[in-house]
This record gives C-alpha cells, sequence and structure tokens, in this order.
C-alpha cells in the first residue's frame, strides 16, 4: 500500500570554500581543508539527487562529518575546545521561515544543521519509496529504517549537540525544541503507518490494528499540540497534516475496533464504534481540503483523491453496513448513544528510534595538522565571514506526488 506524508523543504546554505591562505601552513593542513570543501559540496548535492540511495548517504556523511570534528574535538581527548572551532562562519535557512537565514561562526553550527538537513533526507528518501506504485516488502522495510533512523538523528542533534552552541536557538527556527520534537514524534507516526499496512494486509488480529492506529494518531496529535504555539503563517500547512492523520488514524482505530466488538457479538456497540470512525474520517476529508488550500512549506497534493484515504473511506462503509445487517437479523441490539472509550495500548510494532551517533574524527587529522593551522596568520578583516548581502539560494528538490497504488488491498 502506498503512503502520503507531508514533507517541508530542505534546509539552504551558503556555500564554503574553506580556504585559509596563509593560517593552513603545511600541504597536510592544506589538503584536509580542501577534503573539507569537496566532501562538503559533494553531500549537498546528494540531497536533491533522487538516485541517491541510504548508503550513498551514509558514506558521504561519515566523510564530511568526520572531516568537520577536527573544528570541533580536541585531539587529546580534554575538555578545551579546539582551536578552529571559531575559524569559519557558516549560514543556514530555515525549514518554515524560507530563505530568511541564520549565521553562525561556529563548526557546532554547522555539524547541527548539515545533520538536521541529513534526517530531513531520511525521511523524504523514506517518502519518495512510500509513494511508489507495487511498493515491496523490502522497500517497505526501508521506508520503515529510514524513518527510524531520522528519528534517531534529531534525537541525538537535540540531546547531544544543540546545547552546545554557544547563540542561543532563535524561537521558531529549526534547532528549537518544539520543532525537534515534532519532527521526531512525525517520524515515529510515519513508521507506524507502514507497520499498520503490514498489519492489515497479513490479516492480524483487529485488535491489534486498531491499537496500533490509536497510538499512532496519538503520536499525531502530539505532534500538533507541540507545534501550537508557533505562528500560524510557518507551521500553519504542517499543522493542518498532523490534524488529518490524527483524524484518519482515530477513524482507523474506531473502525478496527468496530471489528473486534462485532467477533465479541457486541454489535450495538460496534455500530457506534463504526458511525464514530466516520464522524472522524469525515473530519479528515475536511482538513484535507483545508491543507490543500493552506499556503506554507511543504509539498504540494491532494491528499483526499489518493487511494490510501479512499480506501479507508470504503472500508468504513462496508463494515458498518454489515455490522447493520446482522444487528438487524441476529443481535437486535440497541446502539448506544455515547461512542465507546478507546483504551487501547499496543503491546507490538511501537516505534523508537534508531540511536545515532556521529563518526570518530577523521585519520587526516593529526597534531602536526592541527598545529599546522596558525591562527595569528588570520587577516585583521576576517575574510571567513561571508559578505552581508551574499544570497542563500534554495536546494532545488522535486516535489513528491502521490502515484496511482496497485499495492496490497485493505478487505
Amino acid at each position: 500500500m502506498t503512503h502520503w506524508f507531508h514533507r517541508n523543504p530542505l534546509k539552504a546554505t551558503a556555500p564554503v570554500s574553506f580556504n585559509f591562505y596563509g593560517v593552513a601552513t603545511t600541504p597536510a593542513a592544506a589538503k584536509v581543508c580542501n577534503d573539507m570543501r569537496l566532501s562538503r559540496t559533494r553531500l549537498l548535492e546528494l540531497f536533491t539527487d533522487s538516485s541517491c540511495n541510504p548508503e550513498m548517504m551514509k558514506n558521504a556523511t561519515d566523510l564530511y562529518f568526520s572531516l568537520l570534528q577536527g573544528f570541533i574535538l580536541s585531539l587529546d581527548d580534554s575538555s578545551q575546545e579546539c582551536k578552529l572551532r571559531y575559524i569559519q562562519n557558516f549560514k543556514w535557512t530555515d525549514t518554515l521561515q524560507g530563505q530568511v537565514p541564520s549565521a553562525q561562526q561556529d563548526a557546532v553550527f554547522e555539524l547541527v544543521s548539515m545533520g538536521f538537513n541529513v534526517a530531513l533526507w531520511y525521511t523524504k528518501y523514506a517518502s519518495r519509496l512510500a509513494g511508489k506504485e507495487d511498493i515491496t516488502e523490502d522497500e517497505a522495510k526501508d521506508v520503515h529504517r529510514s524513518l527510524k533512523i531520522a528519528a534517531g538523528i534529531f534525537k541525538h542533534l537535540k540531546e547531544s549537540h544543540i546545547p552546545k552552541l554557544i547563540t542561543p536557538v532563535e524561537k521558531g527556527r529549526d534547532l528549537e525544541a518544539r520543532l525537534i520534537d515534532s519532527y521526531i514524534i512525525q517520524c515515529q507516526a510515519e513508521a507506524q503507518e507502514v507497520t499498520i499496512a503490514r498489519a492489515i494486509e497479513l490479516k492480524h488480529n483487529p485488535g491489534l490494528i486498531a491499537a496500533l492506529a490509536y497510538e499512532t494518531a496519538n503520536f499525531y496529535q502530539k505532534a500538533d499540540q507541540t507545534l501550537s504555539s508557533l505562528d500560524p503563517t510557518y507551521a500553519g500547512k504542517w499543522r493542518k497534516y498532523l490534524n488529518l492523520k490524527t483524524c484518519f488514524y482515530m477513524a482507523y482505530a474506531y473502525c478496527y475496533h468496530g471489528q473486534t466488538l462485532l467477533a465479541s457479538d457486541k454489535c450495538g456497540e460496534a455500530i457506534r464504534s463504526l458511525q464514530e470512525s466516520e464522524k472522524f474520517f469525515a473530519k479528515a476529508e475536511a482538513l484535507c481540503k483545508e491543507y490543500g488550500e493552506t499556503k506554507g512549506p511543504g509539498t504540494t497534493a491532494k491528499p483526499s483523491g489518493h487511494l490510501f484515504f479512499r480506501k479507508l473511506g470504503s472500508l468504513i462503509k462496508n463494515t458498518l453496513e454489515k455490522c447493520q445487517r446482522e444487528n438487524g437479523f441476529i443481535y437486535f441490539q440497541k446502539v448506544p448513544a455515547e461512542a465507546p472509550q478507546l483504551e487501547l495500548k499496543a503491546n507490538y510494532g511501537l516505534v523508537e528510534p534508531v540511536p545515532f551517533e556521529f563518526p570518530a574524527l577523521n585519520a587526516h587529522w593529526t597534531p602536526e595538522t592541527l598545529a599546522a593551522f596558525d591562527l595569528t596568520k588570520r587577516p585583521k578583516d576576517d575574510t571567513a565571514k561571508p559578505k552581508p548581502d551574499e544570497e542563500v539560494k534554495p536546494l532545488k528538490e522535486p516535489d513528491i506526488k502521490p502515484q496511482k497504488d496497485s499495492g496490497c488491498q485493505i478487505s
């Protein structure tokens, strides 16, 4: 079954030459700088290369981050800062706030900003794969794994590196806790969508599917609540997505809970559960329209026309009609006025982020190489700083459009 996921744009960055003429006093020091420039350029190219896969991305990120660590880590394992940490200015835009860049003369800012983009790339790779026709079992596993890796990167940045920034994170910017938390939770929720689709395909117990759907809806609701205090100009479209996915999976939960109640001869309660499912599906349908009409960062799509959405509508309708028929012929039970309380807890299939660590320091960084950087020879006007009018061009990334779904059917 294909999926549809909302995606915010990648961060963009100003070019960095790492040309420290006069400061890098030996060929080894100059080579490290040249390797950093080339590996950074290559990594940025891969972000928008549709043929890039996780292995290519890992190789490119390991190389660049292992070299960048030489600007951050102390070679003697002491707590002392590396003397090169503040030598270069880095400029990055924001996923929500358009092309208004932030700049910091701090290698840790580069580490967390580039790391953030790597995590975003994994979510976009997962989305591209999940939207394919005839997605295979192995591809579904790749989607699941990529989303867990992305969640792990976001979590590691938040816990271990963003707190080390000297300049406090601006409110509403990517590196702020509210946004990072929302990205983590969204990754977990989307990975659970893949689990739910697999459980449906294999015709697992409706109780398990209902519980997973309920937990997933709660994830989406939590992500939305985390963004609630942000300016709707920037976060409005994203929040519409989180809202519609909350309603969508609540509809799923009530639908499969109704099947569980019917199997327990509680036909009246099953009908009420399916009626509640219909209500949530109608809300999701309205939110799909609002999502399409809301301006803001993110992918363009009409989710209500996507097959994953239409399938659920048919499933709810058919299941409700079945319950009503059986109640009219067999059970003759009264339909309760109140919807059943969902107190469902999934014991299987819940998603946790994959732990992430940055690679170790590149072998080219030796005490001799570091000593060869003579900071007393930096130009007085500090040419490492970008010019004030230097433009940060957005990355040209293709919008992800859902494809026709001919994968597994929900019956």
